[in-house]
């Protein structure tokens, strides 16, 4: 009889473990790191392997660096670029997995300032020259200027140091305070961001930040389609990029059924953004639907663009990404599909 008891304990004790750790009010390592072998290898024998001949990656690639200059590019070029992009090449939208949070004085028009107001404010006809050349001097403002009434998404990025500052600009939150109030959801929060500058977003259709939710085990497999930051709810620069192309549809959460809601369960089941539902987890994050190993878009070098080297029609109708497969600029992250994989980021400029 004891021995029943032993054995119907243990059971029972062995059964609210897994209800616990499935529950989420704790993880056990090894439980967690099988359930991600098993979603590894289903990924990996399930994905189709194939190019998506919709997006396209425009590469800083070594390439780019020799021909047109080392990063990070004066924005005169950024902005010669986006006219290309649109004008000659007639691409859908594009997306910047790159952060403008520095103003640029390469052109030296920080000194012609100066000199505006002092050493040659006094010299006859300097003031109307200055007055005349300055806006072809000034590469914020053409950068501004190109990406203005387009369909231009920029990127940034979250920060959840304790001490995290708050650099330029981020877009308004896609959700305002209080969208979740009473719901149990363990949204990924941040204390900081480093934006862009304030004329690019305020020039740009949209934004969307680029972090990406590393699992315990370094493995990229999720990215939070939207994150908390000062209590407002920000979208990710994958969701921001579809919406921009939907023509900024709301995102509406979704929620369980209501008899899941009477059970203590009331967290976000999906987002729903025009026609599409994008599953989320408990986080509000979404798993990647990887298509291959890296290389898995077509990649073009910026330096082709920028020269005119592409054929007509080879961008037409696209989704383009600006990132970086440079050593030197290149942010690896391990996927469950390939150990060094280039997330296309590039640094801050």
């Amino acid at each position: 009889m004891k021995q029943h008891i032993v054995r119907i304990v243990l059971g029972l004790a062995i059964v609210l473990l897994f209800i616990g750790h499935a529950a989420r009010f704790y993880q056990i390592g090894i439980i967690t790191q099988l359930d991600n072998i098993i979603y590894d290898t289903r990924l990996r024998v399930t994905m189709p392997g194939t190019l998506d001949d919709r997006i396209v990656i425009l590469d800083i690639d070594e390439k780019s660096l020799q021909e047109v200059a080392r990063w990070p590019w004066p924005r005169d070029v950024m902005a010669r670029l986006v006219d290309k992009l649109f004008d000659k090449y007639q691409i859908a939208i594009v997306g910047f997995d790159v952060v403008f949070a520095e103003a640029d004085f390469s052109s030296g028009i920080k000194r012609l300032d100066e000199l505006a107001v002092k050493e040659l404010k006094q010299i006859p006809g300097f003031l109307e020259t200055y007055e005349r050349l300055r806006p072809q001097l000034d590469n914020d403002g053409l950068f501004a200027k190109a990406i203005k009434d387009r369909p231009v998404v920029l990127g940034y990025y979250l920060n959840s140091e304790k001490d995290a500052k708050r650099i330029a600009a981020i877009p308004e939150p896609v959700l305002p305070k209080g969208t979740f109030a009473g719901r149990n959801i363990a949204f990924t929060t941040w204390m900081g961001y480093g934006g862009n500058l304030a004329p690019f977003q305020q020039a740009a259709s949209n934004a969307g930040h680029f972090n990406p939710l590393v699992d315990f085990d370094g493995v990229v497999r999720r990215v939070p389609m939207i994150a908390e930051y000062d209590g407002a709810y920000y979208e990710s620069l994958s969701l921001a990029m579809v919406r921009t192309l939907l023509g900024f549809p709301k995102v509406e959460p979704g929620y369980p059924a209501e008899r899941m809601v009477h059970k203590g369960y009331s967290g976000l089941e999906w987002l729903k953004v025009g026609p599409l539902t994008i599953p989320v987890d408990e986080t509000a994050s979404a798993l990647i639907p990887y298509r291959g190993g890296k290389f898995s878009f077509r990649y073009i070098s910026l330096a082709d663009v920028l020269s005119d080297r592409l054929p007509a029609g080879a961008l037409k109708g696209k989704i383009a990404l600006v990132g970086t497969t440079a050593p030197g600029l290149l942010d690896l992250r391990s996927t469950p599909v390939d150990s060094v994989y280039p997330e296309s980021r590039c640094t801050p400029t």
